[in-house]
């Protein structure tokens, strides 16, 4: 397949989580208070699991992925359903970073872009978002334009481009993303959804 493609700037991918499981599981983890957003990794660079492990040296290029080995931490390892939601892309590519992100009610993550996170970058990553809890009020942005994630769903955005979030709800808005390396398997999906 092409080293590059070209898809829409949001896809829903046929994939559909069960909510109550991903989100019993959040919250036997160990919640600490935030301010504003909150961020509990789930797969991390292995080092940073596991302090006994090697440092890696100094990478040219930290969006490919390649520049570590990757890890699951404590509380994926504690996350049964959690740990099988990641399978689910583990099965077909390396996945990279897995992390739960909260913003607390009432705050808003300005429009920003991430430079490597989009299928169309040479040497890129891209994120999958699922989410968890995601009240009436809360509003995720691209390009301007709403995107209608629903709890449970799976999304992949085009998160070079601008982005923003506005937590208008009284709840915590809680996502599960999912980092991963767009080898042949990730970009047919893609393709075929776009």
């Amino acid at each position: 397949m092409n080293n590059t493609i070209s898809t829409a700037d949001r896809i829903q991918l046929p994939f559909q989580f069960d909510v109550e499981k991903m989100l019993a599981e959040v919250r036997q983890m160990n919640l600490n208070n935030f301010i504003y957003y909150n961020v509990i990794p789930l797969r991390s660079p292995a080092h940073m699991v596991d302090p006994s492990l090697p440092v890696p040296p100094p990478a040219e290029d930290f969006a490919d992925g390649s520049w570590t080995e990757w890890m699951d931490t404590a509380d994926l390892k504690l996350s049964p359903y959690l740990n099988e939601v990641v399978n689910t892309f583990k099965e077909h590519t390396t996945v990279t970073l897995v992390r739960i992100l909260r913003l607390a009610a009432g705050n808003v993550v300005k429009e920003h872009c991430d430079p490597t996170l989009g299928v169309e970058i040479p040497k890129s990553v891209i994120r999958l978002t699922v989410p968890i809890l995601n009240e009436s009020g809360v509003e995720f942005y691209l390009n301007g334009e709403p995107v209608p994630m629903k709890p449970g769903e799976c999304w992949y955005m085009r998160l070079t481009d601008p982005h923003s979030v506005i937590n208008n709800s009284s709840e915590d808005r809680i996502n599960l993303t999912i980092d991963m390396i767009p080898n042949d398997w990730v970009k047919s999906r893609l393709l075929k959804e776009s």
